[in-house]
C-alpha cells in the first residue's frame, strides 16, 4: 500500500510540473500532388482559443514572423515561389507601434515544390513560430514529408508529423484542395478603430491649418461673395455652396482612393517599416518644411489651372465641381505638404486610413465655405488677410521639419546605426523649437514675412508656449523621461548615457560588473546567467530571472507600466541580481556548445534556443514573460509568476521573495 501511495505521489508531481507547459498550436501535415514532378507540402496547424499565432509577413520590430526552412533542397528540390498560407487578421500594436498580423483557432501554411531527383522519398521543414495571448511561447515543429512515387500521377499519400516540441500529431488523409493564398481580412477590433478616429482628428485638424495659409484663406470671401451674388435668389446660393463644400471633399476622397489603390490596402504600411522609405519620407518632407519656411513654393503647372477654370465657367454642378479642384491647384503650393504629410503617414498605418486622412483634410477645408455661404453675416467675424497667414504657414513648416527627423530616426533604430541616438535627436528638436519660439516671439523673420511693428496676444501667447514646450525638452538630454513625447523620441536605452548624463560617468562605466548593461530604467541586467550569478554571489543579493524576448509584447508592457513604478524600480534597482535571459536571441551558439535537448528532442543551436530549454528544463514552462527569484543555491525563494499587470500584485510578490532571501 505505502508503494502504491509512493508511486501515486510521484505521479501526481510529476502531472503537476509538467502542467505548465503550454502547447496552444497542434500540428499535422499532408502532401498533394500536383503533377509527376509537382507537390503541395501543406502544413495545418490548430490554434487553441484565445491564442495568435503570428503571420510570415508580420512587419520588422514587432512579434516574431512564423519562418520556414526547407532542408537538403540543393540538387532535390525547387521551391516554387514564397510559402502560401491561409486568411490573417491585423491590428495595430501600440507597443511596438506597428501592424501585427496573426491567426486565430485555425491557420494553413502550404508550399508548392518541384522535384529534380527523382529518387527524392522525402522531405523534411521547419517552422519557427511565435504564440501569444498573456504571455508568448515562441515554439517549432519538424514535419517530415513522405513522396509517393512518380509512376502514378494521382497517387496521393498521406504523412507523419513529428513535433519537436512534442505536440499531439496526427496524419490526415489528403483531400483535394485549391493552394491557400494569402489574403487579407482586417478584424473589426477597437484598437484599429481608435487609430482611424486618431487620423481623422488629426487629417481634419490638419485641413483647419491649411485652411489659414495665405493660398486658402484670402479664397473663402471671393468664393462665398460669387455664390451668393451670382445665384438668382439665396436658397440657390447656399446650395451651390454646399454642393461646392462637397466637391472638395470628394476631390480629396478621390485622392486617398487612388493611393490605396495604386499601392494596395497594406503595401506602404510594409514599406513604412523598410528604413530605406523612411529616410525617403524624411527627405520629402524636409523639402516641404523648407517650401512652407519660405525657400521655394511648390506649385503645380499653370496650364492645369487654366485648363481648369475654363471648365468652371461652364456652370452647373460640372461647372462647380470643376470650381473645387480649381482651389485644390491654385492653392496647392499651401495644402500640397500638409496633404502629402498626411498621407505619407496615414499610408504608413494601411488599410483604408489614406481614405479617412483625406475625409477629414478635406471635411475641414470645405466646412467653412458652405457655412459662411450659408450664414453670410458670418463674413464680418472673419479676421483680415494679413502678415498673420505667413505667420502659420512658417509654423506649419517649423512642425514638418521637427517630424521629418522622427521617420530618421526610425530608419536609425532599424539600422542600429546609433548616428541619432536620444541626445541628437532631442538636441535637434530643441534647436527646431527653440527658433520657431524667436520666430513667434519676433527675434527672427523669414523672406516673406511683413514688418513686424508688434506681436499679437495670440502669437505671443504660442510663443510662450513652444518656448515652454522647448526647456521642458532640455532634461531630457541629461536622462530625463519626457513622457509627454514618449512616442517620439528613441528610448533611453538608446543613447549615448543609458544611465543619465550625471549617471554615466567615467567612475560609473568602471563599476558596471562584467558582463552587465544598463537595461530598462538604469537597471543593471545581466543578459549571461553565469556571470550574473557570479555577481549576485560577490554582493550576497537574490537572483530575479526574467525570462523575456525582444519580440515580447507583454514583457514590454511589464517594463513600461509595472517596473516603472517607484516601489518597484527600487526593488530592481537595490535588492536584486537582474539576469534577462531572451528566449528569441537569435545569435548562433558556439559549435562545441550547441546539443539535442533531453527534454524536448528540438536541436539547441542559438542563444534563444539554450534559454528556451532552460526555463523548460528547470522550471516546466515555456511562457513568457516569466519571473523567478532564486536564492544563491539556484533554489525558488517563492513561486514564480507570469504577466501580472497589477502593480500590487507584483510589488507584493517581489518583496515576498526578497524577504525569505534576506
Amino acid at each position: 500500500m505505502k508503494k502504491v501511495l509512493f508511486f501515486l505521489l510521484i505521479f501526481l508531481a510529476t502531472a503537476n510540473a509538467n502542467a505548465q507547459i503550454v502547447k496552444p498550436v497542434k500540428w499535422t501535415s499532408k502532401v498533394e500532388q500536383l503533377s509527376d514532378s509537382e507537390f503541395n507540402l501543406v502544413m495545418n496547424g490548430k490554434i487553441d482559443e484565445g491564442w495568435h499565432l503570428y503571420s510570415q509577413f508580420t512587419p520588422e520590430n514587432g512579434p516574431l514572423p512564423a519562418e520556414f526552412k526547407f532542408e537538403n533542397s540543393k540538387g532535390n528540390y525547387e521551391l516554387v515561389g514564397k510559402t502560401n498560407e491561409s486568411d490573417y487578421k491585423k491590428q495595430y500594436n501600440d507597443v511596438f507601434e506597428v501592424d501585427e498580423y496573426y491567426f486565430e483557432k485555425k491557420v494553413t501554411f502550404i508550399q508548392k515544390i518541384k522535384i529534380t531527383n527523382p529518387k527524392l522519398t522525402s522531405i523534411k521543414a521547419k517552422i519557427d513560430f511565435q504564440v501569444c495571448k498573456d504571455v508568448c511561447i515562441n515554439g517549432d515543429n519538424t514535419f517530415t514529408f513522405q513522396l509517393p512515387k512518380v509512376e502514378a500521377s494521382t497517387f496521393i499519400q498521406p504523412v507523419s508529423s513529428t513535433d519537436t516540441a512534442k505536440v499531439d500529431t496526427t496524419q490526415i488523409a489528403p483531400v483535394a484542395v485549391k493552394p491557400a493564398t494569402v489574403t487579407e481580412t482586417t478584424a473589426p477590433k477597437k484598437a484599429e478603430d481608435k487609430g482611424l478616429w486618431t487620423i481623422f482628428f488629426l487629417a481634419f485638424l490638419g485641413g483647419f491649418a491649411a485652411l489659414l495659409t495665405p493660398c486658402v484663406f484670402p479664397m473663402i470671401p471671393m468664393t462665398v461673395s460669387f455664390f451668393t451674388k451670382q445665384s438668382k435668389n439665396p436658397a440657390q446660393g447656399k446650395r451651390n455652396a454646399i454642393v461646392y463644400g462637397i466637391s472638395i471633399i470628394a476631390i480629396y476622397v478621390v485622392l486617398g482612393l487612388a493611393i490605396t489603390a495604386i499601392f494596395g490596402a497594406d503595401a506602404l504600411n510594409a514599406l513604412s517599416t523598410n528604413p530605406w522609405f523612411n529616410v525617403f519620407f524624411f527627405l520629402l518632407l524636409i523639402v516641404f518644411a523648407v517650401s512652407f519656411l519660405g525657400a521655394f513654393e511648390i506649385m503645380l503647372p499653370n496650364s492645369w489651372a487654366n485648363k481648369v477654370d475654363k471648365q468652371a465657367d461652364r456652370g452647373g454642378i460640372v461647372g462647380i465641381l470643376f470650381m473645387a479642384l480649381a482651389l485644390a491647384i491654385v492653392s496647392f503650393s499651401c495644402t500640397g505638404p500638409i496633404v502629402g504629410t498626411l498621407l505619407v503617414e496615414s499610408a504608413s498605418k494601411g488599410g483604408i486610413a489614406p481614405i479617412v486622412g483625406m475625409l477629414g483634410f478635406s471635411s475641414a477645408l470645405a466646412l467653412p465655405f458652405m457655412l459662411f455661404a450659408m450664414f453670410p453675416s458670418w463674413m464680418h467675424s472673419l479676421p483680415k488677410s494679413g502678415g498673420w497667414l505667413n505667420t502659420v504657414k512658417v509654423s506649419l513648416g517649423f512642425l514638418e521639419l521637427a517630424l521629418a527627423f522622427k521617420f530618421l530616426s526610425n530608419a536609425d533604430l532599424v539600422l542600429q546605426l546609433h548616428l541619432l541616438e536620444r541626445e541628437v535627436f532631442l538636441a535637434i528638436w530643441i534647436a527646431i523649437f527653440g527658433t520657431w519660439a524667436l520666430y513667434l516671439l519676433g527675434k527672427i523673420t523669414t523672406p516673406h514675412d511683413s514688418p513686424l511693428t508688434h506681436i499679437s496676444v495670440g502669437r505671443l501667447s504660442l510663443g510662450l508656449l513652444v518656448l515652454a514646450f522647448t526647456v521642458y525638452m532640455i532634461p531630457g538630454l541629461f536622462g530625463a523621461p519626457l513622457k509627454l513625447i514618449s512616442a517620439f523620441p528613441p528610448p533611453q536605452t538608446y543613447s549615448e548615457s543609458p544611465m543619465g548624463f550625471f549617471g554615466n560617468t567615467s567612475e560609473n562605466k568602471q563599476d558596471l560588473p562584467d558582463g552587465a548593461k544598463i537595461g530598462e530604467h538604469g537597471i543593471i541586467t545581466f543578459t549571461d546567467y553565469e556571470k550574473g550569478f557570479a555577481y549576485a554571489k560577490k554582493v550576497n543579493k537574490p537572483i530575479m530571472l526574467d525570462f523575456t524576448g525582444h519580440a515580447c509584447v507583454n514583457c514590454r508592457k511589464m517594463e513600461i507600466n509595472v517596473w516603472s513604478d517607484k516601489k518597484v524600480l527600487y526593488h530592481l534597482k537595490n535588492d536584486v541580481v537582474l539576469i534577462s535571459l531572451y528566449v528569441d536571441e537569435d545569435i548562433d551558439l558556439p559549435k562545441n556548445e550547441q546539443f539535442i535537448s533531453k527534454s524536448t528532442g528540438s536541436e539547441i543551436v542559438t542563444i534563444g534556443d539554450k534559454w528556451t530549454d532552460f526555463i523548460i528544463t528547470r522550471y516546466k514552462t515555456n511562457t513568457q514573460p516569466y519571473y523567478v527569484l532564486t536564492d544563491l543555491n539556484e533554489q525558488k525563494l517563492n513561486e514564480p509568476i507570469s504577466y501580472t499587470p497589477d502593480i500590487k500584485e507584483y510589488l507584493t510578490w517581489l518583496k515576498d521573495g526578497i524577504s525569505k532571501f534576506k
